[in-house]
């Protein structure tokens, strides 16, 4: 195997034995083989959609596949079996869409070969030995890092993309650019580019139609639960049984709610779902008491103390320890081998092991934390914002946030975050924030110091917020008091990045370490064009951003 897509790959260059993340060889070439499937597809819907045929089962699978295939989602060999199955089905109807459109137009239908023509093999070690042979070190090898780099940076920017555009999507709420998108930008990763420019030029547009991927979960998730508010969360426990939901999906957190009403069974949040105490249509649930422990990378330990149920909504589950695997589920894309799956939504598994489990003995301290802080609650108090900025008593802000890990190095985030002046306000969102959000970092003019934007996926918000603040002060987002230093652990990280390149935002710092398929040359390119550049200490990244 090889796999350098996630930011704690071995010695900063790729795993070749066994995945930092828990990926075995079996599962690697599983997912290779499937995101090449997922170029086989779209090579056919592609030239179909151009002579206007469509089908939307084709494009949901797509994302599907590519979702399943981001950093800590999907480890169920036997799953990504039947996802490869598929796959071979989804191609012979995109084939069958494009020959018939093609008909129907008075042409020739081209010939296509590579992952167009792929045949899946009829076993489980004939998918996996098909696997090994489209790899990335095969592509190293034959087209040199540079290329096969760039080609993973807009793969990665892809899976990042597909991942939100699939939340979205559970919410009733897509758009048509975004599926062509899709199809067009991996039909030409199936033709193998190898120009720079091309490849570099396509990067960007990932980054453009993320931006649009992006608002469109921002819409569902409001159009759903309301636009969040600024809302203090426990952080300590509640007496009684329980169960800790992980992930991102909002839909599986409320479907969870339903069904728990009335049951004597607390829910609380983990991870990434804490921005949902912030939804009204969320936190109007009263047994919604709270957040449980950090970040993804802490679980082992925090589930393993968790007297309850726990439920993994799509991505960030690791290797689940024996103390807790009887009591951990899944649902939508995520899975491990011996974890029970749950379908349909339906809670019951879930809700059973947190009745037959302890609970909490009895409520810890009264200690919270805020969040509910996106684009229209900042936006709300923007003229107490411009004047604390005229007035100087903001001088500055900071972006500090972005996916969190366990590589070391990471400290350097609470330090710099601890380190920042009394007179300067801090952005953050995703579970980077886990570095530093309970730490009381008090108000300027009434205004908090830390504001908790949300999710990942929440840097929409943090973009609005810029692009606002930039027309209420006449100038660009570049031109603001505003530095940008994030963390990155997976793809979804690396479609931000991409969108954020795509607005032209310069002087962007980027940690713990770069990214292994961002070769010199290419980091040489980003830093010409946009001044990106790898975090030092926080001493000296605060004085070249203040001075």
């Amino acid at each position: 195997m090889f796999c350098y897509q996630c930011e704690q790959t071995f010695e900063g260059k790729g795993c070749t034995k066994y995945g930092i993340c828990g990926k075995d060889p079996t599962t690697a070439a599983l997912q290779d083989l499937l995101v090449y499937a997922a170029k086989g597809i779209a090579a056919h819907a592609h030239r179909a959609r151009l002579l206007g045929a469509r089908d939307r089962k084709i494009d949901l699978f797509v994302i599907e596949a590519l979702f399943s295939a981001v950093t800590n989602v999907n480890f169920d060999p036997q799953r990504l079996k039947d996802l490869l199955l598929r796959a071979a089905a989804m191609r012979d109807a995109a084939r069958t869409l494009y020959e018939q459109a093609a008909q129907a137009a008075g042409t020739s239908p081209e010939r296509l070969c590579g992952p167009a023509e792929w045949t899946p093999a009829d076993s489980l070690d004939g998918l996996v030995e098909q696997g090994t042979t489209v790899s990335i070190a095969d592509r190293r090898k034959r087209l040199g890092d540079d290329i096969a780099g760039l080609q993973e940076l807009l793969t990665y920017g892809l899976k990042g993309a597909a991942a939100y555009a699939d939340h979205a999507q559970i919410l009733g709420v897509e758009d048509e650019t975004v599926w062509a998108f899709f199809h067009e930008a991996l039909a030409f990763l199936a033709s193998e580019p190898t120009d720079a420019e091309a490849l570099t030029a396509m990067c960007l547009k990932c980054g453009e139609v993320n931006l649009k991927v992006m608002e469109l979960l921002d819409a569902a998730n409001t159009g759903a639960y309301g636009s969040p508010v600024p809302t203090a969360v426990r952080v300590e426990p509640v007496k009684g049984k329980a169960i800790v939901v992980s992930g991102h999906d909002l839909k599986d957190l409320e479907e969870l709610l339903v069904q728990t009403e009335g049951k004597g069974v607390n829910v609380y949040t983990h991870g990434e779902m804490l921005p949902a105490h912030g939804y009204p249509g969320l936190k109007k649930f009263s047994h919604l008491v709270g957040n449980y422990g950090g970040a993804w990378q802490d679980q082992q330990t925090e589930f393993a103390a968790f007297p309850g149920a726990i439920l993994m909504t799509t991505n960030c589950i690791q290797r689940p320890q024996d103390s807790y695997k009887n009591r951990i589920f899944t649902s939508g894309l995520v899975a491990w081998p011996g974890v029970t799956h749950v379908t349909d939504r339906d809670f019951s598994p879930v809700i059973d092991a947190a009745l037959a489990a302890d609970g909490f003995p009895a409520d810890g301290p009264d200690k919270t934390i805020t969040v509910g802080f996106g684009h229209s609650a900042v936006l709300g108090i923007a003229d107490r914002v411009v004047a604390a900025v005229k007035s100087g008593a903001i001088r500055h802000f900071f972006l500090i946030g972005g996916c969190d890990g366990a590589r070391s190095g990471r400290n350097y985030y609470t330090e710099l975050a601890k380190a920042v002046p009394r007179d300067c306000v801090i952005l953050t969102l995703a579970c980077g924030k886990y570095r530093f959000n309970k730490l009381d970092f008090g108000q300027i003019d009434g205004i908090p110091r830390l504001l908790d934007v949300g999710q990942c996926n929440d840097a929409y918000s943090a973009i609005q917020i810029a692009v606002a603040l930039a027309q209420a002060f006449a100038t660009d987002v570049n031109s603001l008091p505003l530095s940008l230093v994030l963390s990155w652990y997976e793809q979804k990280a690396v479609a931000i990045l991409l969108t954020l390149l795509h607005l032209g935002i310069r002087n962007i710092r980027i940690g713990p370490s770069l990214p292994a398929f961002v070769t010199p040359s290419v980091l040489a390119l980003l830093v010409e064009r946009f001044n990106i550049a790898p975090i030092s200490t926080p001493q000296e990244d605060l004085q070249a951003i203040l001075n």
